[in-house]
């Protein structure tokens, strides 16, 4: 499999719980094949979207058997592997590389905003331990949006082979872009981390997105990537202007709520969040038809 540079649709898989809280493996198992025969090009493990916080390691690795025997010699498998702190992000790094995942997402440190020196020397100390990285700028999530020419420098380090952006904004993804160019990075792919903006992306060089979508609708996000690709714009817009209501509805409580929510009420997994997400509403009326 080539992960020089990756491109197409992403799925942040949810994880499934028991209601006991333990982790239910045969959902798991449902969800990773249903998505490999949608076609998703990659799958990732243990990011935001599947509450990567409240996973241990024994968990993790669990996943992520699963998903690499469901996954087949074509589908891509990322695993979540940042952390706030260099030395235990290392020892995910080391971790998921041994396990055989084909590559790490690198979520940039969150709560105690290092400096451009630090995130320098955080991103390298990853990169260097050998398994290509996606190195993930949401700073929703982690305090910090970094200025477009700095990201565009950790991204060029060796080893780093895609960003997934998520500002959702789209003059900070050309600016990002743009100085990647510059640099020469041309190996770094840029993904969109939001599914409200990831055809816009594509339209100024974006090579893909990690999508939340895709978990609830897999084929119809592919479907949009399809259409691009063959350059049929008019298809690939009316698809995503289709789906544009339910990634509204997915983002209207905190990621991945409204997600587990759809997939239970779809039949394909359970509600159960781990604290302190708790289930949310169900989704509105008619808004899963067509997404099965």
């Amino acid at each position: 499999m080539s992960i020089e540079r990756p491109s197409g649709v992403y799925t942040a898989l949810v994880t499934p719980f028991h209601t006991d809280g333990s982790l239910d493996r045969v959902s798991w198992r449902r969800l990773c094949e249903r998505q490999v025969a949608a076609g998703i090009h990659g799958l990732v493990v243990g990011g935001t979207t599947g509450e990567s916080p409240t996973l241990d390691l024994s968990e993790r690795t669990d996943l992520l058997d699963d998903t690499l025997a469901a996954a087949g010699a074509t589908t891509h498998v990322c695993m979540g592997v940042g952390t706030n702190n260099t030395r235990s992000t290392l020892a995910n790094i080391r971790h998921a590389r041994e396990a055989g995942a084909h590559s790490g997402l690198l979520v940039l440190p969150y709560y105690n905003k290092p400096t451009p020196a630090g995130l320098r020397l955080h991103v390298q100390a990853a990169a260097d331990v050998g398994l290509p990285l996606i190195v993930y700028h949401v700073p929703g999530r982690t305090g910090q949006r970094l200025a477009p020419d700095l990201l565009a420098e950790l991204c060029s380090i060796e080893g780093v082979i895609a960003c997934k952006e998520a500002t959702g904004d789209l003059t900070y993804g050309q600016d990002f872009m743009a100085r990647l160019t510059t640099r020469g990075a041309t190996g770094c792919a840029t993904l969109s981390g939001d599914d409200f903006t990831w055809m816009p992306l594509l339209s100024v060089g974006g090579a893909g997105v990690i999508s939340v979508l895709s978990n609830v609708a897999p084929r119809r996000t592919v479907a949009v990537w399809e259409a691009w690709q063959r350059g049929d714009v008019a298809a690939a817009r009316a698809e995503h202007a289709a789906l544009y209501a339910l990634v509204g509805w997915l983002f209207s409580e905190s990621n991945p709520v409204p997600c587990k929510m759809a997939l239970a009420a779809m039949g394909l997994c359970g509600s159960t969040l781990r604290l302190p997400l708790v289930e949310g509403n169900p989704p509105p009326a008619g808004l899963l038809d067509g997404m099965a």
